[in-house]
């Protein structure tokens, strides 16, 4: 049985106020095509598919058009999972025309899935189900497929109370200790005769995260040990994290599939793939990314030569279609006319900062501070160590005393060794 493993569409999330829709219209496509492509029995969209609880009609259509297409008429299985920018009740609302099209919608950890015999025998069928579980038959496949689908499980969608102490230490301890428990139990429903796979939208301790994810932690939902699976898992399906990575310390592959678009620039540079899982019943998992071309990247612009660097690196054609974040160093303060000459350089400038005379600040406090004695400098090391006015003349004797000496014993010493040379004086007479 092959599986595709996907997660964190975030439909309707923009990046800085400018829209990803187009790009999330082309991801639907390349998805498509690569499901087709790629003879994918079932895909597992494991949570984040909207960006806010309360979606936009647009951002509702376009998941709507791409169940319709994944499902190819019912004949591909499909199991959704609410994350927590998802609203479980929303999610679910379209469940009875849902399961005619072999369409799984989870979102609240407990909800009972129940079994659905479609009429034609071609659909894939949901032979047996139960809270956060669910058996599918897919036609074309001598095995079934037996997922534990855990939506989002925050402490308040849980609906328990994990820990009785307020504690830190004791809520994380109780989390894991509750989520292993679920995970076992719903680990039972796997059998030896099924290919047996979990999914579930959280945060997996030793993960990177991305400024996109909206806190991990959010909700009372903490980091939990690769530990908690059940052993007869053979792989592990996340979302929550958007970059594509695995999870040590299990004895099966633990994913996160990742974002199809970089949603922040500390993604930028990050290769968005889907993930392509082969399974059969008692052995490993065999899988590998398919790299995705929709979205446009995002790089970051360091310019210190000022805006004539600036008009070459547009005039060369260099990142012609991607999102920028651009830092553009200036020697005088920009006029508002030439903020706009700026920003109608390229289409695709997202955050522009101007930063003003920097270097020439730089150089100034330089030159200033070598006209400086070293006792005057010593004064201004004190008082920015203790935000005291200045310090006791004995202070000042002694600093003078050691770095007299260090200069007796190292005469030779380099320029820029003179300089922690003086810095270590100091901060030896301010701990005495």
């Amino acid at each position: 049985m092959r599986l595709l493993h996907t997660s964190d569409w975030h439909f309707g999330k923009t990046l800085e106020g400018q829209s990803r829709y187009i790009e999330q219209v082309t991801f639907v496509d390349e998805i498509c095509e690569i499901c087709d492509r790629e003879n994918v029995d079932v895909i597992l969209l494991a949570g984040d598919v909207f960006q806010h609880a309360n979606p936009s009609a647009s951002s509702e259509e376009l998941f709507f058009n791409a169940l319709g297409r994944l499902t190819r008429q019912g004949t591909r299985g499909l199991v959704v999972i609410a994350g927590n920018h998802d609203n479980p009740e929303r999610l679910c609302a379209p469940s009875p025309l849902a399961d005619e099209w072999a369409i799984t919608l989870l979102g609240l950890p407990k909800k009972v899935i129940h079994p659905y015999t479609n009429a034609q025998p071609q659909q894939v069928q949901r032979v047996q189900a139960g809270a956060s579980w669910v058996e599918l038959a897919v036609p074309g496949c001598d095995h079934n497929i037996v997922i534990a689908a855990l939506p989002y499980p925050s402490e308040g969608r849980l609906r328990e109370l994990l820990a009785q102490s307020m504690e830190e230490d004791d809520l994380r301890k109780g989390y894991n200790e509750r989520l292993e428990q679920i995970f076992q139990e719903l680990g039972s429903h796997f059998r030896d005769d099924t290919v047996n796979v979990v999914m579930s939208h959280l945060y997996v301790r030793g993960g990177a995260a991305s400024d996109s994810e909206s806190n991990i932690q959010i909700g009372g939902a903490f980091a939990v040990d690769p530990t908690v699976f059940p052993e007869k898992a053979q792989y592990i399906a996340l979302g929550h994290l958007h970059r594509p990575q695995n999870i040590r310390g299990a004895s099966m592959p633990i994913r996160y599939a990742g974002s199809p678009l970089a949603y922040s620039f500390s993604e930028a540079g990050q290769a968005k793939s889907v993930t392509i899982v082969d399974l059969l019943p008692g052995q490993e998992a065999q899988f590998f990314e398919i790299p995705l071309s929709s979205g446009k990247p995002l790089v970051k612009w360091v310019l210190r030569g000022g805006e004539e660097e600036l008009n070459e690196r547009v005039e060369s054609g260099e990142d012609s279609e991607a999102w920028i974040d651009l830092e553009l160093y200036v020697k005088r303060q920009p006029t508002l006319d030439d903020i706009q000459r700026i920003k109608a350089l390229h289409k695709g400038f997202v955050n522009i900062r101007v930063v003003v005379g920097q270097e020439e600040e730089k150089a100034s406090v330089k030159e200033k501070l070598e006209q400086l004695s070293m006792e005057q400098r010593f004064v201004r090391f004190y008082q920015q160590q203790t935000g005291e006015e200045a310090p006791e003349e004995e202070l000042v004797e002694l600093f003078l005393e050691l770095l007299q000496q260090s200069e007796t014993s190292e005469e030779s010493t380099p320029e820029p060794e003179e300089v922690l040379k003086e810095q270590k004086a100091g901060e030896q007479v301010i701990a005495l």
